[in-house]
């Protein structure tokens, strides 16, 4: 993301529109003519050096967490699960122009609640959810009322990415109950494919 953020600086700066344009922020017109991968490519985009600040600073301290519980690839497969699914809600319910990791770190966040909801017994994980519960709705009551936020972008990618923990599961802590995995998976990849025909025929 920081490679990304200099070569949009380079190429005319991180907050003229058709650099962002041109390095695949979420324009829901360009998605509707075929360009299904700027899905995935806003959550590598920052809008602006606090933009990226800000969001590599919440994606190290909440990551170095959650890469910790789940593996490097369980926890790759998160962000970036969570970051499409942010991105098609957004998509589907948001016309604005997008951009930004904040998809996927809420998708983070959304992780930390299924392992709250899965290991309720462990005091320390359990502590943890409940901050991060509180983490989040604090968030999204400041994104109702701060201009220029994709709320649905939020939303989107905390549901994600609390479905796609429980689909990664967390073979370091314990066993995930399997019908629980099986329906997250299906709710998941089921509202992806949904979103986007729902946002494609808009």
């Amino acid at each position: 993301m920081v490679v990304v953020y200099l070569a949009m600086t380079l190429a005319g700066g991180s907050t003229n529109v058709n650099v962002l344009i041109a390095f695949g922020a979420k324009i829901n017109v360009l998605i509707q003519q075929g360009q299904w991968w700027r899905l995935i490519a806003p959550v590598f985009l920052h809008l602006g050096f606090t933009h990226i600040l800000m969001n590599m600073i919440t994606l190290y301290f909440v990551g170095i967490q959650l890469e910790a519980a789940f593996g490097h690839l369980r926890y790759l497969g998160i962000f970036l699960l969570a970051g499409v699914g942010g991105n098609i809600a957004s998509f589907c319910f948001s016309d604005s122009l997008s951009a930004g990791a904040s998809t996927a770190i809420f998708g983070l966040f959304g992780a930390f609640l299924m392992l709250g909801e899965s290991f309720w017994h462990n005091a320390v994980i359990r502590q943890l959810a409940n901050t991060f519960l509180a983490f989040i709705v604090m968030n999204l009551a400041f994104d109702l009322f701060t201009p220029g936020i994709d709320l649905a972008g939020h939303v989107g990618g905390l549901v994600a990415g609390f479905l796609a923990a429980y689909l990664m599961g967390v073979p370091r802590i314990g066993k995930v109950n399997l019908v629980k995995r099986l329906i997250a998976t299906v709710v998941l990849f089921g509202g992806f494919i949904w979103l986007y025909l729902h946002g494609m025929a808009q």
